[in-house]
């Protein structure tokens, strides 16, 4: 068996982050999202990986390698734009080579793995077997309906969805695939979906069942998605201070504080994951935060948040909260108000002031 997983995306919705960076490679609890994907092939014992790749190919590529790094082999595959998901499953019919396969979006986090969702696959065999879990907002998914745990019909992002059960992005497909993605046609979103094409399964008679996952989910496509998927991971985290953390300090709570980082006269309340070269002075950083490689704190309180590589907070007398911060950034305090605001924002920014 193989595995594709899909990391050619825009990530328009995590914007502006993403108009410099993959959204596949945002850390939640200071690993890339598309990291958690490939530990999860690999723990299902499929290590012959199939990356589908587009304008973010170089960047992915230097986060990814060979995959020696996770014990597997990953190969690329160029998709020339966003055309669909079954669109990405037919460039891919000479990597599969006729074999059994799972497909993976980059972007979804599945916290208990896929490994009893492979095994099942492998048990019952049938053409198709998708994941699904139930969802409170099923219009924003693709969405199944089901009769007798079979799949009966697929509809993607229904204005009136027929059931709960949202298509979580995790799929495996046997060679009968690729006859229905090049049976269908494009979408009123000039995209191969890949709901019509499991659609296509059902009516040509094959067996399409399902999985509804009890476990947790995480479909990371936006930027408050992406802050829970932070949350609920760092729910799991045990506990590791092999960072400097002076005596005028406390660390309250799980914290992984790696080697290298400094803690300097602050209070530290996990759930936290602050990562080498991260210096912490004189501040306090509160539950669910995420504060990457480099990262400098200063005077300044966090919570709730993830603080990408290189950052620099200083002297912010108001809490920092809820929020995702990319690379490089610079955020302090002016010392006087100013008589004129100066903003350069790219598309999509958004900015509060008081």
């Amino acid at each position: 068996m193989k595995a594709l997983i899909l990391s050619g995306g825009t990530g328009s919705r995590l914007r502006p982050l993403t108009y410099t960076g993959a959204k596949q490679l945002i850390p939640v609890a200071n690993k890339p999202i598309l990291y958690y994907a490939i530990e999860a092939i690999r723990d299902a014992g499929i290590t012959d990986i199939g990356v589908i790749v587009g304008d973010t190919r170089e960047e992915i590529r230097r986060a990814l390698g060979d995959g020696k790094e996770w014990g597997v082999k990953i190969s690329y595959i160029e998709q020339d734009a966003p055309r669909g998901l079954a669109h990405a499953v037919k460039i891919s019919e000479s990597f599969i080579a006729g074999d059994d396969f799972l497909m993976f979006l980059g972007d979804n986090l599945v916290r208990d793995g896929v490994t009893d969702f492979v095994q099942r696959f492998r048990d019952n065999k049938p053409s198709s077997l998708i994941l699904l879990s139930r969802v409170s907002d099923p219009q924003r998914f693709g969405v199944a309906e089901l009769e007798n745990g079979r799949v009966k019909r697929l509809i993607e992002k229904p204005k009136v969805p027929p059931s709960d059960l949202a298509l979580v992005g995790v799929y495996l497909f046997d060679n009968r695939i690729f006859e229905a993605v090049n049976a269908i046609k494009p979408s009123w979103r000039n995209e191969l979906e890949i709901t019509d094409a499991i659609q296509y399964l059902v009516d040509h008679g094959h067996l399409v069942d399902s999985h509804v996952i009890d476990g947790w989910w995480k479909d990371t496509g936006k930027s408050e998605d992406v802050l829970e998927a932070n949350r609920m991971m760092l729910e799991y985290i045990e506990s590791n201070v092999s960072g400097q953390v002076d005596a005028d300090s406390q660390v309250i709570g799980r914290a992984v504080i790696a080697e290298g980082a400094q803690i300097i006269n602050s209070t530290i309340r996990g759930p936290v994951m602050i990562a080498s070269g991260a210096k912490i002075v004189n501040s306090y950083v509160g539950p669910f935060t995420s504060i990457s490689r480099g990262v400098h704190i200063v005077a300044s309180e966090v919570e709730n948040s993830i603080i990408l590589e290189d950052t620099h907070i200083e002297d912010i007398q108001t809490r920092i909260d809820n929020s995702l911060i990319g690379k490089n950034v610079q955020i302090s305090r002016i010392r006087e108000r100013p008589r004129a605001l100066h903003f350069v924002l790219g598309d999509n920014s958004r900015a509060e002031v008081q």
